[in-house]
């Protein structure tokens, strides 16, 4: 089972840019704290359909699955993790509730 929730501020202004197959893609970089640590989340979302308006220091939720991506750069492979992310939103809002109330419903019906 796959699923990624990760909530935090935006350490960048998210970066735009179009696929070689028209689709648009998204990326973010979420810092998460935690009592122990802070890490940054690399996010990406391909062909949002309401994309929020947020910009660096915003706080965020991003819902999605965690994919490792190979692509080509410099003549050689590479690779990155992130989340391959299907919702992101301020907290707090109707919307971030409903998605992670769907999240939890696939969670159990994969259980």
């Amino acid at each position: 089972m796959n699923i990624a929730i990760v909530q935090g501020e935006l350490t960048s202004p998210p970066r735009e840019r179009t696929l070689s197959s028209g689709d648009t893609l998204i990326s973010y970089e979420i810092r998460s704290v935690d009592a122990e640590s802070k890490l940054t989340v690399p996010v990406s979302w391909v062909s949002p359909s309401r994309p929020p308006a947020v910009d660096i220091g915003d706080e965020v939720v991003a819902i999605g699955v965690v994919r490792r991506r190979f692509f080509r750069a410099g003549g050689a492979t590479q690779s990155r993790t992130e989340i391959a992310a299907s919702f992101v939103a301020r907290p707090g809002s109707k919307r971030v509730s409903q998605a992670v109330e769907r999240a939890i419903e696939w969670l159990s019906k994969a259980a």
